[in-house]
């Protein structure tokens, strides 16, 4: 069966009823990405390994189970992910398939046994195709990597996806996958979805299992979900999810007057002009949809970056030592990851506890912020740039110039010290063709809360457009 190339950017829910009255099997659906992979992955490096005879052989079993079910036999309909091919960062252990975590010295290493979110994956029959390409060890977030190239992003093969996760947006964008597990520190889900134009979730504290992760700061370390839609993240999302613990909140219907905090300081501070005007246009969106919109002051947001440094930068260099890596094998890490595990070398035990109280106060004055002044969720900016050239490391804004590798963290990083849900959403193109993200952040438990509204407004303000893909061919 010839299969249109458009099928490639079909929902998750669509493939699932063509499955379902047998248009489509899910082995030639595999097939036609696998192919497609071959075809565009080679100047795009989104993945860097492919999982293609476990791949078909499962996307078989799902085609024998989903047809038997279709005949009214005895049959196992694992639900909406069954026979839907998904791809994988290369930090999340899978067994008897390689994970190198983007490093030279684990090029051929074989975990004995799956990540948690793996697992989970399995269980609702999702299909593995493949392992994406990420910031050496998920320590940046260009995802420049030294050892296996630069990710490239499909919008503008100059530029850079973002990182940590940015093989697995990259993927997403070139439609070479219908869904993608990623893991975020500072922002590495919500900072290539945004450069990108696809949607990620970075779950709060205790919502998705990180065990099988290969760490980067166990306290600010979240593996989430990343798709085309704001729907195919939720159905990721309940499948991997702590069930246990997830406690889901009233869906929010479309028109109810939500209350959005506007923060008044710090996200809107250092925004370049584009951003800015796409932030703008979200907000009239909101508006018509009926929200009522606030201004909110949010206490510690300064402080955030340092806090969330000393962490990172300590944990980060503990977890290498104990795995014995570093500084056996110091020589064979990129610079720049050398680089800050040096850092952590320097972090005093004074200095990582006053973060980790910090931590502490930040959680605690965030939620109170919302309590006292009345809010749902906050909106900001998913980041205040655009998609950056692959190798530039500093950005000008208003005359001033910023490290690059700062300003994607920059609006990120306070969801990751603070524990809490944060997702981001399309929201329009640069006047130079290029994806803007908007973040929407909520407080504990509040992921149902989160996906409802971007669903909403994702309905409200699509984003019609797909990147030029014939540069890649």
């Amino acid at each position: 069966m010839s299969l249109d190339a458009g099928l490639a950017f079909s929902t998750i829910a669509e493939i699932g009823k063509l499955y379902r009255r047998r248009k489509l099997s899910p082995v030639e659906l595999t097939q036609f990405l696998l192919d497609r992979i071959a075809r565009l992955n080679p100047r795009l490096n989104a993945y860097l390994t492919l999982n293609s005879e476990a791949a078909l052989k499962d996307a078989a079993a799902a085609e024998s189970a989903l047809c038997a079910k279709s005949r009214g036999k005895s049959s196992r309909d694992l639900g909406p992910l069954h026979g839907i091919p998904i791809s994988l960062k290369d930090n999340l252990y899978t067994a008897g398939l390689r994970t190198t975590g983007g490093s030279s010295f684990l090029r051929d290493f074989l975990p004995l046994q799956d990540a948690a979110v793996v697992t989970s994956l399995k269980n609702s029959g999702a299909v593995l195709i493949g392992k994406t390409n990420l910031h050496e060890f998920a320590y940046g977030v260009t995802s420049n990597n030294p050892h296996f190239g630069p990710v490239r992003n499909p919008w503008d093969l100059d530029r850079i996806p973002g990182g940590s996760s940015g093989g697995s947006a990259a993927a997403l964008a070139a439609g070479l996958c219908y869904g993608s597990i990623g893991t975020d520190t500072g922002g590495s889900i919500r900072i290539p979805a945004s450069l990108c134009g696809v949607v990620g979730l970075k779950p709060g504290l205790g919502r998705v299992g990180a065990e099988g992760a290969i760490p980067l700061s166990t306290t600010l370390d979240f593996v989430g979900p990343m798709a085309r839609t704001v729907a195919d993240v939720a159905l990721l999302f309940d499948a991997i999810s702590n069930q246990e613990k997830l406690k889901r909140r009233p869906r929010v219907p479309r028109g109810q007057h939500l209350r959005i905090g506007i923060p008044k300081h710090f996200f809107l501070d250092i925004i370049s002009p584009e951003i800015q005007q796409a932030f703008e246009s979200s907000l009239v969106t909101l508006k018509k949809l009926g929200a009522k919109l606030k201004e909110v002051s949010l206490p510690y947001l300064k402080e955030t970056e340092h806090a969330g440094n000393q962490i990172a930068w300590a944990e980060a260099t503990h977890y290498h030592q104990q795995a014995g890596w570093y500084p056996l094998h110091a020589a064979e890490y990129g610079e720049d990851v050398r680089s800050r595990l040096e850092m952590g070398e320097k972090v005093s035990a004074l200095e990582y506890l006053r973060a980790l109280d910090l931590r502490e106060k930040f959680i605690a004055g965030f939620h109170l912020a919302l309590l006292e002044n009345a809010v749902d969720a906050l909106v900001t900016p998913a980041t205040p740039i655009a998609a950056p050239l692959i190798g530039e490391e500093n950005i000008s804004i208003a005359g001033k110039d910023y490290a690059t590798r700062a300003l994607l963290l920059r609006l990120n990083r306070p969801a990751n010290l603070g524990g809490i849900p944060a997702i981001s959403v399309p929201c329009g193109l640069t006047p130079s063709g290029l994806p803007a993200g908007l973040q929407f952040l909520a407080g504990v438990n509040g992921e149902s809360l989160l996906l409802d509204l971007a669903s909403s407004f994702e309905q409200a303000h699509p984003l019609n457009a797909r990147p030029d893909l014939s540069i890649l061919e």
